[in-house]
């Protein structure tokens, strides 16, 4: 029993004598509430019963969300802005000093200054500008200028995102108003461009088809007046070398003409030149 008492006397001993200090950690040894160590890395460590304490401090990337405000832009309009910091500890020592080692301290000293950087550069900006143009630049300027004077508290700002950018509710109907009169001026523009381009296309086809035909007329005529000459030559060659037969193929030519149709009537006297050729016949 008394190696038993003595065993867990050593093991209480060693539990309030050692301690560890994981990876992503760093310690800090105090002795009597006053700092007298460097900081201690990751490993196992001993420290002095009842005389000294020790804090530990998370050396990842924390993440600070802000919520939502509203800021005015350089014309008095006003948006409304949700942002995050990612942020670590850089110098545990300054870190301890300025805001007593508390991550809750540290971080409204951060919303303090991301507010005060945010407002300024807001204001120096309309509102397109900032829901578009320039959000990547204000989030490198607010981030360079609060991680200059987080610095002074021993934190490292690892980067500032605006995660929303929104207008107002009583300027966000004035903002869409806006919004669709512009782009209904860009559907008339685009529609006053189309009757533009359609009327040349239309004026380019009409003139196409005016040249077109007058040009099938002209070849049309030239061919009928060759075709006619043609025919006068025929029929001249024709006469010349037999006259009477010229005449009755004439004469034949006409009587197919006068009656193509069977209800075609012809009121003529009998002795008329036109039925030379049938008196002839007759006879």
């Amino acid at each position: 029993m008394f190696i038993a008492a003595l065993v867990a006397l050593a093991i209480v001993a060693l539990q309030s004598t050692l301690f560890t200090v994981k990876e992503y950690e760093r310690a800090v040894l105090f002795q009597f509430g006053e700092f007298v160590s460097e900081e201690l890395e990751p490993g196992l460590h001993f420290k002095l019963p009842m005389i000294n304490t020790v804090r530990k401090f998370d050396l990842r990337i924390q993440t600070m969300d802000s919520e939502a405000e509203g800021f005015l832009t350089e014309n008095n309009q006003e948006l409304v802005i949700d942002s995050f910091v990612k942020w670590r500890i850089r110098d545990i020592k300054q870190y301890i000093v300025a805001v007593a080692g508390r991550s809750d301290v540290a971080e409204s000293r951060l919303a303090q200054q991301v507010n005060s950087s945010l407002r300024n550069e807001v204001g120096k900006r309309s509102i397109s500008e900032v829901v578009a143009g320039d959000r990547a630049v204000i989030m490198n300027v607010v981030q360079k200028a609060i991680d200059e004077e987080s610095s002074k508290f021993g934190v490292e700002v690892i980067d500032v995102r605006l995660k929303r950018v929104d207008y107002a509710d009583k300027i966000r109907e004035s903002v869409f108003l806006d919004m669709e009169s512009e782009r209904n001026v860009l559907v008339q523009q685009k529609e006053s461009t189309g009757q533009k381009i359609a009327e040349e296309i239309r004026a380019k086809a009409d003139a196409t088809r005016v040249v077109t035909i007058a040009d099938a007329e002209r070849d049309s005529n030239i061919m009928r007046g060759e075709g006619d000459a043609t025919a006068t030559r025929i029929y001249a060659e024709a006469y010349g070398r037999d006259a009477e037969f010229y005449e009755l193929y004439r004469s034949l030519e006409a009587y197919k003409q006068t009656f193509a149709s069977e209800g075609d009537i012809m009121v003529i006297e009998p002795d008329s030149e036109f039925f030379k050729y049938f008196k002839q016949n007759s006879q």
